[in-house]
């Protein structure tokens, strides 16, 4: 009953606010203790009896109400922080204070008259004092002129929920001896002391305490709503805009922010969801450390979102040894959470924050004998996004990464979720980072290099079945996504077929079912009406030319199934060397293109079969929430060209003035195609059964086709048409076909194993054009994307935040709220 007579009261508290015209004293003690104090309401009651519409009339009707309200719950958690909130009683004083704020402050955000609320100043505040009360009834939001040694609410408020979450016996273990001791003064200790969990910069492991997890999942929750004041605010690539929450909570005002960011980053990559392996677990138990996790995964990423594209970049120095980071304040950016990160060095620490992250990523992969038996987390994008600032902040931690096969730990699950988001136009986000990290990651030599392991767990997903390396998974995912994704996923394909240009050089020995892909994709991009149907489809061409060149000039030893895949399909590359360039031919393809718009088509039989225990990429649920996300850049803007030398080492090349991507490569113009006609007598092993398939390669592509009043020209087509890199694959053809023709012949041959074994046994040195230099197009940082992960940031946070439902319902500009 007490629990229920708790409620009564309280609402009939918000009821007195919502009815009352003529402000509330601050120093009328007893009308505003109801909200807080002797009531035991949990953070779910707090949203149901704090109705969004009562909040808004109060905003309206009594905005003194409302900011004396605001006022007094801050001054119970700086109170609060500043006792140490000792007895039962504080602590719930604190907790629901923390819960009426986390309701409140959304609608605070939404009201661009009352967002600098929380940025004025309170009266008697002095920068190192407690917040004094007096007069404060006697004041309106924008009264009496301020005194300039007075801290902003946001401020005091930012500060008390940074003491409170190293407070003994609330948020930390207290490491008093014995109970007979004086209670630990919170401004003495050193929160270095209590960092939360083992891991960067720490090797105690405290011992896990249920209530202190929850009281911190509260207090993180409140200062996550405080950042969102960023949801509020139309997207702007202005590095100006910065969060003021964030900037002041992260810079040297904050004593507990190397402990609370050491703190936030070892939880999460020190998190084990399966716990012992006991099946069915997750069921038995509540887990009280995974929403502690998520939550502390969402704050990090937060305050991490830096611009490093419009700034100084980030330190990477770290030369001490010993430590975890450097003592003295560091250079670079003022936001010491990525100062700290970007300056982890130490090997030990690094292998820390892999494997926490992997070992999280690949958790809903893991296939157990019983169903359901294994608990599956869902904060995967919070760890993408928490590993691409890693990546990106911490060069040392990239190297790491691709220094060994670990990072094939992250690889197989981002293609994982990544092939089942495909069709789901709800996750085009998670698409999106998916592809931004590989294309990070193509940028180095050494993750080409890594992609030539074998691939042998077998991860459940509806793609052929294989035997190969990572390469050829990345490679048939990439098939899959473009073939059978939704129409949203078109802007990516630049990336994807980047990202294989980028490895290419570096790919010893594909296998036949990813060979055949890559010639698939060269086919339904290579048709006319594509071709002709938008001014940028053709670089999708140049990608795919360029990817068949650098392994046949770099890796044409290992790479027979390619080279047979080539010649099998040898009439496709005759067809571009011979593209029609009359405007005629041109609109003639585009009316064909109208008539019979067909999805593409599977080219490989193997397709059937699939990587058992997989299901079909499913779209999302009708009714699903989605968030909407601002365009990111070309692919001319997010990379930049840097060619390799003989040394392995990497040098920036000058932007072209030209937009094709294979500019500068030779051209070969082809006459007569029966010169290259092939093979005749052995045409079903060279061809292959779908060598005389009609091309059906229409309704996939078909939206990137006419757009706005932009029509192909003749003059068009060959300014493009002449750069097309094929001189290397017509020598080859010229060369190889011929022989492979007699060999056909001679032997009478009807298995392709045996044309296999003379194409791996073939070498072509001194007969192809000299090898050109090798190009990698490396991610840059720039201030489109910088936008783009903040508005996927958040949308994500929006969308897994709905227990409470914190700002849903709310008027947020950031980005908006779709139905699929």
């Amino acid at each position: 009953m007490g629990n229920a007579d708790s409620k009564l009261n309280f609402r009939k508290a918000v009821i007195q606010l919502t009815t009352k015209t003529q402000p509330v004293e601050a120093t009328d003690d007893a009308f505003w203790d109801q909200f807080w104090a002797d009531t035991a309401t949990s953070v779910q009651d707090v949203f149901a009896l704090v109705p969004a519409a009562e909040i808004r009339a109060v905003r309206e009707e009594s905005p003194s109400n409302l900011a004396t309200l605001c006022y007094k719950a801050v001054e119970k958690l700086v109170q609060g922080a500043e006792s140490g909130c000792h007895s039962e009683k504080e602590k719930q004083i604190i907790l629901n204070c923390s819960r009426l704020l986390t309701r409140i402050l959304p609608y605070i955000f939404e009201d661009p008259d009352w967002r600098g609320f929380f940025w004025s100043t309170v009266p008697g505040a002095g920068r190192g004092g407690q917040l004094q009360w007096e007069d404060l009834g006697s004041r309106r939001r924008q009264g009496d002129e301020e005194d300039e040694n007075a801290r902003p609410l946001a401020e005091s408020l930012l500060l008390a929920i940074a003491d409170l979450l190293f407070c003994p016996d609330f948020t930390v273990q207290s490491h008093r001896k014995s109970t007979v001791d004086t209670a630990e003064d919170i401004h003495s200790i050193d929160s270095c002391e209590y960092i939360w969990e083992a891991g960067v910069g720490f090797a105690h492991s405290p011992q896990p305490n249920y209530n202190h997890d929850l009281n911190r999942t509260e207090l993180l929750k409140l200062l996550l709503t405080c950042f969102s004041e960023a949801m509020y605010l139309p997207p702007s690539s202005d590095s100006s805009n910065a969060n003021p929450w964030v900037q002041f909570f992260c810079s040297t005002e904050n004593r507990h922010a190397l402990p609370l960011f050491t703190s936030l980053l070892n939880i999460v990559c020190a998190y084990d969801p399966v716990g012992y392996g006991i099946p069915y677990n997750h069921l038995l138990f509540s887990d009280y450390r995974e929403p502690l996790v998520e939550e502390a995964a969402q704050v990090l990423i937060v305050t991490l979102d830096y611009d490093t594209s419009t700034s100084s970049s980030p330190s990477v120095d770290g030369t001490t040894t010993g430590t975890a980071m450097d003592d003295v304040d560091p250079p670079g950016p003022d936001n010491l959470f990525v100062n700290y990160l970007s300056r982890i060095h130490r090997e030990e620490d690094f292998q820390f924050i892999l494997k926490g992250v992997a070992h999280l990523l690949s958790n809903p992969l893991v296939q157990t004998y019983l169903p359901n038996s294994a608990k599956k987390i869902q904060f995967h994008q919070e760890l993408l996004v928490l590993f691409w600032k890693l990546c990106d902040f911490n060069k040392k931690f990239l190297f790491f990464v691709l220094k060994s096969s670990d990072v094939l730990d992250i690889l197989v699950p981002i293609l994982y979720f990544l092939n089942d988001a495909r069709a789901d136009q709800s996750r085009v986000g998670l698409m999106h980072i998916g592809v931004f990290i590989l294309l990070l990651l193509s940028g180095e030599r050494n993750f080409g290099v890594r992609l030539n392991k074998p691939y042998s767990v077998r991860v459940p997903m509806d793609i052929p079945v294989f035997t190969g390396t990572h390469a050829d998974l990345l490679i048939i995912v990439f098939h899959k996504i473009i073939t059978s994704g939704h129409q949203r996923l078109q802007p990516l394909f630049d990336c994807l077929l980047t990202i294989i240009v980028n490895v290419s050089p570096y790919l010893k020995s594909l296998s036949m079912v990813a060979a055949n892909k890559l010639l698939h994709l060269l086919e339904a991009f290579s048709t006319t009406w594509f071709l002709f149907s938008t001014v940028q489809n053709h670089h999708l061409i140049f990608f795919l030319l360029e990817v068949f060149n650098n392994i046949i000039q770099y890796q044409f030893d290992g790479n027979s199934n390619l080279v047979y895949a080539i010649i099998r399909k040898r009439n496709v590359f005759h067809q571009l060397a011979n593209l029609p360039t009359d405007a005629q031919s041109i609109q003639k393809a585009l009316q064909r293109k109208k008539k019979t718009p067909e999805p593409i088509s599977r080219t490989n039989s193997q397709d059937g079969l699939s990587m058992e225990g997989s299901r079909p990429a499913a779209p999302a649920e009708p009714g699903t929430l989605k968030t909407s996300l601002v365009a990111t850049p070309g692919i001319d803007k997010l990379t930049e060209k840097s060619q390799v030398s003989e040394d392995g080492t990497m040098r920036s090349l000058e932007p072209e003035s030209s937009r094709s991507p294979s500019e500068g490569s030779p051209a070969a113009v082809v006459s007569d195609p029966e010169s290259w006609s092939g093979v005749r007598p052995c045409a079903p092993l060279l061809h292959g059964k779908e060598a005389s398939q009609p091309k059906r390669d229409r309704r996939r592509l078909s939206s990137a086709s006419l757009s706005g009043q932009w029509t192909p020209t003749s003059d068009w087509v060959l300014s493009w048409k002449s750069k097309l890199p094929l001189q290397t694959i017509m020598r080859l053809l010229q060369v190889l076909v011929p022989q492979v023709e007699k060999i056909c012949i001679d032997k009478g041959l009807t298995d392709e194993s045996e044309i296999l074994k003379f194409l791996q046994h073939g070498t072509l040195v001194g007969l192809l054009p000299v090898p050109h230099p090798i190009l990698i197009r490396k991610y840059q940082a720039n201030s489109g994307t910088a936008m783009w992960f903040r508005t996927y940031m958040w949308g994500v946070i929006y969308l897994r935040n709905v227990d409470p439902p914190v700002w849903y319902d709310t008027d947020v500009k950031l980005f908006e709220i779709q139905r699929v």
